[in-house]
C-alpha cells in the first residue's frame, strides 16, 4: 500500500469499544471480562442497493443517514456489554436472554426507536433552538435582518458545542471513550501508512486525524451558515415571515434546509479530503482543535480492541475502500 492512501473506513469509539465500518460491513468490538466481544453486520453503502443512491447530494443524505443508525445501533449494544459487567456470570446470562426475547417481541427496537428521537429532539433543541433564542436576544444591537445576526446564531452554536464538549469530557467514563476515539484514529493512521497491523505499531501514531468526523460537524455549521443567509434574503424581500425574527420560523427554516447542509457538506469534505494544499488544511484545522477534546491516548488494550475491529471491516479487493469511493 502506497504510504499516502486515503481509506473511507472509518469508525466511532463506543463504551470500552470501537466501531469500524468499511465498504461492505461494520464490525462492533468492545472488551469484556471474557475477553472481546464483537459484532459484525453487512452493510454495503446505499448505492450497492440503488445506483440513484450513489449521485452527487443524493449520496451524502444517504451516507449520513445510514451512518447515524449504525452508530447509534452499535452504541446501544456496547451498552449492554458493559452492563454485563456490572452483573455476575449467572444473572448476565438471565439479563442477555430478558433482552433477546424483548427485542424478537419488537420491545427492544421500539424502545431503540424512542431513544434515538428523544437524542434528536436534545441536539435540534441544544444546537439549533437555544442558539437561534439567544440570537433573537441580541437583535436589538444586530438587527432583524442583518448578517450579523446570522453570524452570532452561528457562533453561538460553536460556543455551546465545544462547551459541551468540554463538560462532558470532565466524566471518567467519557474520557475513556475519548481513548478509544484516539485508538481509532491510530489505527486508521497505522493502516494508511501500510504499516503491520499491530499495537506496537499503531502506538507510534498521533491520535489526531484529519478526516475525522469532528471535521465534517465543523463543515455543516459554515455550510448551514451561508445557507441561511442565502435563502434568508429573498425572504426578507419578498416580506415573507415579515423580518424573520421568530424564532419558531427561523428554527423551522434551519430543519427545512438541514439535508441540502448534510448534501453540500458532504462533497465539500470528500473534496477536502483528498486534498492538503493551503485551503484544505484551513478547513481541517477547526476539527483538529477539537480532537484536543474529544480524543485521548490510548492504552494497549484500547488499541487492541480497534485493530480487531479494523481487521474485521478490511476489504479482500485492494483499493476498494479508497477515499471518494463510498
Amino acid at each position: 500500500m502506497k504510504k499516502d492512501f486515503r481509506t473511507s473506513i472509518g469508525g466511532q469509539a463506543l463504551l470500552e469499544g470501537v466501531m469500524m465500518r468499511g465498504p461492505d460491513k461494520y464490525a462492533a468490538v468492545v472488551r469484556a471480562p471474557d475477553g472481546l466481544r464483537v459484532r459484525e453486520e453487512r452493510a454495503p453503502y446505499p448505492k450497492e442497493k440503488h445506483r440513484v443512491l450513489g449521485f452527487v447530494f443524493i449520496r451524502g443524505v444517504c451516507n449520513f443517514v445510514q451512518s447515524m443508525s449504525i452508530g447509534m445501533k452499535t452504541l446501544s449494544w456496547s451498552a449492554d456489554q458493559v452492563e454485563w459487567e456490572e452483573n455476575d456470570a449467572a444473572e448476565a446470562a438471565a439479563n442477555d436472554k430478558a433482552v433477546s426475547a424483548k427485542k424478537e417481541s419488537g420491545f427492544g427496537r421500539g424502545l431503540f426507536a424512542v431513544s434515538m428521537v428523544i437524542a434528536l429532539l436534545l441536539v435540534i433543541g441544544l444546537f439549533t433552538v437555544l442558539p437561534t433564542w439567544l440570537g433573537g436576544l441580541l437583535s436589538p444591537w444586530l438587527g432583524e435582518r442583518s448578517f450579523l445576526r446570522n453570524l452570532a446564531e452561528t457562533g453561538l452554536r460553536l460556543i455551546i458545542l465545544l462547551t459541551y464538549m468540554i463538560l462532558v469530557s470532565l466524566t471518567k467514563d467519557i474520557q475513556k471513550t475519548f481513548a478509544y476515539h484516539g485508538a481509532e484514529h491510530k489505527t486508521i493512521a497505522c493502516y494508511e501508512a501500510g504499516d503491520a497491523l499491530a499495537v506496537e505499531n499503531a502506538r507510534t501514531y498521533s491520535r489526531f486525524h484529519p478526516r475525522c468526523g469532528t471535521s465534517f460537524l465543523f463543515t455543516v455549521v459554515l455550510v448551514s451558515m451561508a445557507a441561511f443567509l442565502l435563502v434568508s434574503l429573498p425572504l426578507q424581500a419578498l416580506e415573507i415571515g415579515g423580518r424573520l425574527g421568530s424564532v419558531f420560523l427561523r428554527v423551522g427554516i434551519r430543519l427545512a434546509l438541514l439535508p441540502f447542509v448534510v448534501a453540500i457538506s458532504y462533497e465539500v469534505n470528500r473534496l477536502i479530503g483528498r486534498s492538503d494544499n493551503a485551503l484544505a488544511r484551513c478547513i481541517r484545522a477547526p476539527g483538529l482543535w477539537m480532537q484536543r477534546i474529544t480524543t485521548r491516548e490510548p492504552d494497549d488494550g484500547m488499541l487492541e480492541v480497534a485493530l480487531e475491529a479494523l481487521k474485521r471491516v478490511l476489504p479482500e479487493q485492494e483499493g476498494k475502500d479508497a477515499w471518494g469511493t463510498e
